[in-house]
């Protein structure tokens, strides 16, 4: 392989694939949880919010309720003053009490493990019902952040302007039974390693290998 050469993308996508299988073998799940629902509540709370956050509060919360039947029948107001410290809780509190009371009346009180029927709960986006399917139910699934998407433009695996784009760029490109561990891998490595301060697309291990004639900083576009 030559050094001075940018790699090719078979090559970027063999090397990313084996390095982080390195760094990272068995991924954890970041967001603490116990079953579907504490997680899908827990991936709501994380909009916006750090998973260190989440997990400081969820405790609290399931201390009041930890399962669609009883959550329901907690005041909004008391949800809202738990779930405060992750920001956005007016939303996050109405939209964790009318998903709790909507898995009672349409799924008999339990998480449905069909991403259509995820999308439809309140405060439940495409990319929350893909952690949950993917995280909950092993279904395999490429759930992409605001990290991912950058991570991927400074490793040149997409020009997507948005993170719908980069999911199905980052899908085609990587074998479907890597996607689960794939997407936890990557967030972990962007980090520890490439995170937006830390490196500019000339910095971590990784932009290196893939780019070792990339003299500039990498511009990414924001979703």
């Amino acid at each position: 392989m030559d050094i001075t050469k940018n790699l090719k993308k078979p090559e970027r996508v063999e090397f990313i694939l084996n390095r982080l299988q390195e760094l990272y073998p068995e991924p954890p799940i970041p967001l603490d949880h116990k079953d579907p629902y504490t997680l899908l509540v827990a991936v709501l709370l994380s909009a916006q919010c750090t998973d260190e956050r989440v997990n400081q509060v969820t405790p609290h919360l399931w201390q009041l309720a930890d399962s669609p039947a009883d959550m329901a029948k907690i005041p909004v107001e008391d949800i809202q003053a738990v779930i405060r410290p992750c920001g956005l809780s007016p939303q996050k509190a109405k939209a964790i009490s009318k998903l709790s009371q909507i898995l009672i009346d349409e799924h008999s009180g339990e998480v449905p493990d069909d991403i259509d029927a995820l999308e439809k709960l309140p405060g439940v986006g495409h990319k929350t019902a893909s952690v949950v399917m993917s995280q909950a139910f092993g279904v395999p699934a490429f759930p992409v952040d605001t990290h991912i998407h950058r991570l991927a433009q400074r490793w040149g695996l997409t020009n997507g302007k948005n993170v719908t784009q980069t999911e199905k760029d980052l899908k085609r490109l990587f074998p479907k039974d890597r996607w689960n561990a794939l997407h936890l891998q990557i967030i972990y490595y962007g980090r520890e390693y490439c995170s937006a301060r830390r490196c500019d697309g000339t910095v971590c291990d990784i932009c290196r290998t893939c780019y070792p004639a990339r003299k500039h900083p990498k511009k990414v576009h924001k979703p």
